[in-house]
């Protein structure tokens, strides 16, 4: 992967996303490769799988599970009840085919970015809070806490943002993703407290 590679992969979200997507896009990019350098990753790879996170909101929820079901994603109830992780479990795949992206870490960073998963890897981690963090971003609680908090103690801003969501979720009645809860629990077990 090189810059090359980095244009040319802009060049095609900018076709296939939405202004807005392609936006918050370049900010999670960015974001992703100011944590790495931060936190002593691979600035190219943070940003690689920043740029990808979102490749798969080129369809909407319907069609994500309409083609997940195609081919042969195995979605659980959970999956069906939550459409707005189908992005991240089929965002991998087409990273690979339509990206021609095959580094299993920055797959992994994609699949993950939404709802995190218990013992994250670095990469994972960033791309999670760069998404939550990036610069565009204005309508979340607690964003003059975390983002400050993603450049001083990586899993505490984490345990602070899975946190905030599921209190979101709870309050406007929405489905929780149990990946989601999973995550913060693994997190608060294993030393990761509020802060």
């Amino acid at each position: 992967m090189d810059r090359d590679d980095i244009a040319k992969i802009r060049e095609k979200l900018k076709k296939n996303l939405s202004d807005a997507r392609y936006q918050h896009t370049l900010g999670v990019a960015y974001t992703a490769a100011c944590l790495a350098m931060r936190y002593d990753a691979d600035p190219l790879k943070a940003e690689t799988a920043g740029l990808l996170h979102d490749c798969a909101k080129q369809y909407k929820d319907k069609e994500l599970l309409k083609v997940c079901m195609e081919k042969g994603f195995p979605l659980g109830e959970e999956e069906k009840k939550a459409p707005q992780i189908l992005h991240a479990i089929y965002g991998p795949s087409l990273a690979e085919k339509v990206y021609d992206v095959h580094d299993r870490e920055i797959l992994d960073a994609i699949r993950w970015h939404t709802t995190g998963k218990p013992d994250m890897n670095l990469l994972e981690k960033i791309i999670f809070t760069a998404d939550y963090i990036e610069p565009n971003r204005y309508k979340s609680d607690n964003l003059n806490i975390v983002r400050p908090l993603a450049f001083q103690d990586l899993t505490a801003c984490i345990f602070k943002i899975t946190g905030d969501t599921l209190i979101y979720l709870e309050q406007k009645g929405y489905f929780i993703d149990q990946m989601t809860k999973t995550c913060y629990d693994w997190l608060k077990e294993n030393g990761t407290h509020d802060i």
